[in-house]
């Protein structure tokens, strides 16, 4: 399964590897499917949609970290059995740190790249968790260890760097001052390529050293991401080892940089390419990511022999940064770490693709020696033939050999002198770095003692690797926490919503408890307050928008609690469940009227949205804070598309998360898609932290509109559908009916009266005694009906703003474009009054189980001023003679002869003449049939032949009274199908007390009771219509035997 990882040094092509970590939480509770498999070094995704769709790769390693494994007392993950499939993080390390640690003791630049979606493991595998230490930590002991076995031969040199690229602004997340506006500058140098101009390098000697600047540039992180409203999902972060060797005796001083990447999160990747949105995501935030595929790709390409005009490598921050390391001066390993559950399938097959584009790359490795020490071989080699010449000169050419050679000596005691200096400037730098260390540590030390001492609060981060790194300590009395730092007893934080004077700590008598200032924002354990407060150990606080923190009570409450349970999901599931979503909710909304369905199944599917649903929440309410403090006057929502919506065959819609924008001022309305929304928040974020990094604030002149990632054009928005049955039309039954058009929620949002109209291909209704009572006589015959959409009433879209219009779209069966009633505006109850005829040239039995089975979706579309109406499109319809429209697959020499042009006359001929022949086949079966029924019927008695005209003339007479039967049925059927929607729809309150409830029951009881009468009285009413048919059938067949 994995290679060995002394062979990676022998080859100058990238090398990937691929991880396959555990399901999570979320996917446990989702019930989720593994689609991943591996055996060896191959890979294979299975569609979860279709299990026959599989893709195959094939990497350089292979880790399967997913299963098999078990963790020891000290916390080690390790294989179940000795031997096993599961890889732990030392057998990463193995292949492939060690390799990299190879590379860089021979001299040559080293890089380590991780990309993959948010929460597949990359931060794991790089930096790892507890004692399951990454690669990143695993490689700087090792250095150190290399280091000191080679102390006599070599003076080793270990420069430690570390920096975020967010919003292409480079951040020094080990700078000792304040960060600069615009954040760092790149700069490029013939010898260096791109380099950080001012990026803080601390030298170390130990390994500890390393982790503990590492912890620093953590806390940094935190701390930015907090403060520019960021997430660390959406920032790469960079980790530069600089490893020098000087090696004296043979005057070689080797160089080597160490470049350990964890790539941003690849699924905004895909979010953004899969809608179109008039703003194109991140013109900064996520270039980065996206130039970096445009390099893998063409340097890829490049590699397959096709032509390569240009390598984007000056597009954005990060390819800068790494053009060494693709298919530069270093020797690259990349690791793709993936989620194996259904729900990631999409996400986890971009990444596979994105890494085999990769693994093409060729990259050109040299080893780095010091330009000075390669001077001065140059300088003795020269200085060696001048003296073989000199040699051979005599004395007045000696003389002048001397004057040469002393200005070589004077070169080489130059070059001495340097490398003394530099040297030295080591010696200095390393002290100072120890200085800095020992204040960082007496600060850590002295955080461990008040922890033991004092309550805190602790931050709680999206990304675990940025979560519990800040720790604000309650100590004894009063303390104000807000943007305000300007008294002693004063907390400082910052995020959106936080105010100067935000909340007030109190911490008297040995209990703590939170105050809300004027109208902040105070969320505790889900649920907002505007009083005091007391806290319980291990509450759960946000403050303004979604500053999130855990509560640590007193050390005598705490008794070995598991704390890791309350992530940043857990504060989120319990926002949501606080705004009455919850996932038992949802799973009652969807399995509602489902006799079929356990209760203790949860959809997937449904679990995916919630997950969706809470993870969007926090950046909902970020959006609307920015629009209320840039005075934008739109408000966010999150709302669940399809809840309670099904398809023609009432099958449920696959669910999706959208958010509704709302216009407070014209009450305006557009719904994004989760893709949508995310793509204009860090629009917005761009935009805030421009206005009010600058101090314009909402006073600063405002964007156009064609760049406002707050605004967007018009569209026809869907309001909800509503279900007309089509079943009477097999049976040519006229239905009437009001059908409730309801949201995607389940709200009602209007009432639609239509009719379905059996008729004549001129169009006249057809009578009672047209009525089948077996649908299969249809088949083979032509098959008129007029749909007539009457008039809605009720419009709930309406009711909120006059200034709005509707339109009613459908589709019909095979019809190729959906159709769309004219526009009607300003009107609660307007008339629709549309009539459309359709027309089945031949009735075939897939439509006939199309009209048995199906429904028409009545989608109910609203309109705003400004938007454009929807016209149905004629392209690809075809009608009859009398403007009927052909709804069934035209194949027909009927529908041949009147669409086909000219140039197509041969072929209808040719159908017409297959037609003709069919007729006579028929004809002549048919006459034979008359030949053996005329030989029956001389046989017969004349009495007999009497008696059994006369019942054959009764047939026609049962059959139009079965079918006034059935059409009565139908109707009644209709209200009763209407009682069964409202009790489905029908459901207590979230804030019902014990009466409330006791109401409710009462209530559903009595629906329940109308229900069971209505459809006894339909089937008592079918059965007494029957019985008496059957009874006066045999009362005339008793008179006439």
């Amino acid at each position: 399964m994995r290679a060995k990882g002394a062979e990676m040094a022998g080859k100058d092509c990238v090398r990937v590897a691929v991880r396959v970590r555990p399901f999570n939480k979320r996917e446990k509770d989702a019930g989720s499917r593994c689609v991943v498999s591996m055996c060896s070094n191959t890979i294979t995704t299975q569609d979860p949609r279709n299990q026959h769709v599989r893709h195959t790769f094939t990497f350089d390693y292979a880790y399967w970290s997913h299963s098999g494994y078990t963790q020891n007392k000290n916390g080690l993950f390790l294989p179940e059995e000795s031997g096993g499939r599961y890889a732990d993080q030392g057998s990463v390390f193995k292949d492939l740190g060690q390799g990299i640690l190879d590379n860089a003791l021979q001299g040559y630049n080293a890089t380590l790249l991780a990309y993959g979606q948010t929460g597949s493991g990359k931060s794991y595998s790089m930096v790892g968790y507890g004692p399951n230490k990454g690669l990143v930590p695993t490689l700087c002991e090792r250095l150190f260890e290399a280091v000191k076995v080679s102390q006599d031969s070599r003076q080793c040199q270990v420069f430690f760097s570390m920096l975020e690229i967010y919003n292409e602004q480079v951040i020094d997340l080990l700078s000792k001052g304040s960060r600069s506006p615009g954040g760092l500058r790149v700069r490029e140098e013939l010898q260096r390529g791109f380099y950080v101009e001012g990026l803080r390098r601390v030298p170390c000697d130990s390994a500890t050293q390393v982790e503990q600047l590492m912890e620093q540039g953590t806390r940094t992180r935190t701390t930015a991401a907090t403060h520019m409203n960021t997430n660390s999902s959406r920032s790469h972060m960079l980790i530069i080892v600089q490893f020098k060797q000087i090696f004296s005796k043979e005057n070689i001083t080797k160089q080597s940089n160490i470049n350990l990447v964890d790539l941003a999160g690849s699924e905004r990747q895909r979010s953004s390419g899969s809608e179109a949105d008039r703003l194109k995501e991140g013109t900064a935030i996520n270039l980065s990511l996206t130039t970096l595929g445009n390099v893998i790709s063409s340097l890829a390409d490049a590699a397959l022999g096709k032509k390569v005009v240009h390598i984007p490598y000056r597009d954005s921050i990060l390819t800068k940064l790494l053009q060494s390391a693709l298919g530069g001066n270093s020797r690259t390993v990349m690791i793709a770490t993936l989620s194996p559950a259904d729900i990631c399938y999409e996400e986890s097959l971009s990444t596979l693709r994105y890494a085999e584009r990769a693994k093409r790359i060729q990259n050109k490795a040299v080893v780095n020696e010091s330009p000075t020490e390669r001077l001065v071989k140059e300088l003795k080699a020269e200085n060696a033939r001048l003296l073989a010449r000199l040699s051979r000169l005599g004395p007045e050419g000696r003389r002048a050999s001397d004057d040469e050679s002393k200005e070589l000596r004077r070169l080489l005691t130059h070059n001495e002198l340097q490398i003394r200096a530099i040297q030295t400037l080591w010696e200095q730098h390393l002290q100072e770095a120890l200085k800095d260390w020992e204040t960082q540590y007496a600060t850590i030390t002295q955080e461990r003692r008040m922890m033991q001492t004092h309550p805190y609060i602790l931050n709680i981060n999206e990304d675990a690797q940025l979560s519990n790194v800040v720790k604000l300590f309650i100590q004894e009395g009063d303390w104000d926490v807000g943007l305000a730092e300007s008294t002693p007893t004063s907390i400082c934080i910052r995020g959106l919503g936080i105010q100067e004077r935000h909340a007030v700590f109190t911490n008297e008598d040995r209990r703590v408890s939170v105050t809300p200032v004027g109208d902040a924002k105070v969320t505790v354990n889900g649920a907002s307050i505007s009083h005091r407060t007391e806290l319980q150990h291990l509450d759960r606080l946000i403050l303004g928008s979604n500053s999130t923190y855990l509560f640590i009570g007193l050390p005598s409450e705490r008794r070995g609690d598991d704390w890791s349970r309350y992530d940043y999901d857990f504060f989120q599931s319990e926002r949501a469940a606080a705004e009455g979503i919850h996932i038992n909710s949802l799973c009652d909304e969807q399995n509602e009227g489902d006799s079929n369905v356990e209760s203790s199944q949860t959809d997937p599917s449904l679990l995916a949205v919630f997950y969706d649903y809470i993870k969007l929440m926090p950046m909902v309410t970020e959006a609307n804070q920015m629009s209320q403090e840039l005075k934008k006057g739109v408000e966010f929502k999150l709302e669940i598309k399809n809840l309670a919506m099904s398809d023609s065959r009432g099958h449920d819609l696959e669910k999706e998360i959208v958010v509704r924008v709302t216009s407070v001022e014209s009450k305006q309305v557009w719904i994004w898609s989760k893709a949508k929304f995310i793509n204009r928040k860090f629009l917005m974020e761009e935009v805030y932290q421009q206005q009010v990094g600058s101090g314009e604030g909402a006073g600063g002149s405002p964007l156009p509109r064609d760049r406002d990632p707050f605004w967007d054009p018009l569209e026809p928005l869907h309001l909800g559908s509503a279900h007309l049955w089509l079943q009477s039309l097999a049976f040519r039954i006229p239905l009437e009916e009001q059908v409730e058009v309801l949201g995607p929620e389940g709200t009602e949002e209007a009432i639609l009266q239509a009719q379905l109209v059996p008729c004549s291909s001129t169009g006249l209704p057809l009578g009672e005694e047209d009525i089948l009572i077996d649908p299969t006589e249809l088949l083979g015959k032509r098959l008129d009906f007029q749909l007539l959409l009457e008039q809605c009433c009720g419009l709930r879209w309406l009711r909120k703003a006059k200034n709005r219009g509707i339109q009613i779209g459908f589709r019909m069966y095979d019809c190729p474009q959906t159709f769309y009633t004219p526009a009607v505006w300003h009107n609660v109850n307007p008339l629709l009054d549309q009539r459309v005829q359709f027309t089945a040239l031949r009735t075939s039995q897939d439509l006939l189980n199309y009209l048995q089975s199906s429904a028409l979706v009545l989608e109910l579309w609203g309109l705003q001023e400004g938007c454009a109406d929807m016209v149905t499109s004629l392209e690809g319809l075809r009608m009859t003679p009398g403007g009927s429209f052909i709804m069934d697959k035209v194949s027909f020499s009927e529908a041949s002869v009147l669409d086909s042009p000219p140039s197509d006359l041969s072929s209808s001929l040719k159908a017409l003449h297959q037609d003709v022949e069919q007729l006579r086949s028929a004809n002549a079966a048919l006459r034979k049939e008359n030949s053996v029924l005329r030989d029956q019927l001389s046989r017969g008695v004349d009495s007999g032949r009497g008696r059994t005209e006369r019942r054959g003339s009764l047939r026609p007479s049962s059959d139009a009274e079965f079918a006034r039967a059935l059409k009565v049925f139908y109707h009644s059927m209709t209200s009763v199908r209407g009682q069964l929607q409202r009790l489905r729809r029908h459901k207590p309150s979230e804030e019902a007390d014990l009466l409330g409830l006791r109401l409710f029951v009462d209530e559903q009881g009595r629906l329940l009771r109308d229900f069971g009468e209505q459809l006894e009285q339909c089937v008592t009413t079918l059965k007494q219509d029957v019985a008496a048919i059957v009874r006066r059938k045999r009362e005339r067949s008793g008179i006439w035997s």
